[in-house]
């Protein structure tokens, strides 16, 4: 087994990992939104937050050996940077979904849970662009 072999896929499980919570957090907001019940709202955001601790850690690892393998193994090109950008968007939303939590914990919520079906669906098109962006590199 090659090194970059290796890092690749440790990259790629932590990515998928790290998406998986990306998907799931927001889908508890629009629970939550919806909740009326103080004892569930309770089990939602504890849940949501032991989602976020966990999933946090995924995120820098995924990032972690992401650049590990950018600058260890010269990865370049114009995707590449495009790619980049969509990661910093994801760090961007993963930073929103703290700040969201943080509202539904102090019981300041603002938004609907229309609204977090919308921003549910934010990661998903962050996803297509970076996996085709990787897989077709177009320039």
């Amino acid at each position: 087994m090659n090194s970059y072999g290796l890092l690749k896929a440790l990259h790629l499980v932590f990515v998928v990992s790290w998406f998986a919570g990306l998907f799931y957090l927001p889908r508890i907001f629009v629970n939550l939104a919806m909740e009326t019940d103080a004892k569930a709202t309770l089990r939602l955001t504890l849940m949501a937050s032991k989602l976020y601790r966990f999933m946090t850690p995924l995120a820098l690892l995924a990032l972690t050996f992401g650049s590990w393998l950018w600058l260890g193994f010269g990865i370049s090109g114009g995707w590449l940077h495009v790619k980049l950008a969509l990661v910093l968007l994801l760090l961007v939303y993963h930073g929103c979904c703290r700040q969201l939590l943080k509202s539904f914990v102090e019981g300041r919520n603002q938004h609907s849970h229309r609204w977090y079906r919308v921003f549910n669906e934010i990661p998903v098109l962050l996803l297509f662009a970076v996996v085709f962006l990787v897989v077709l590199k177009p320039f």
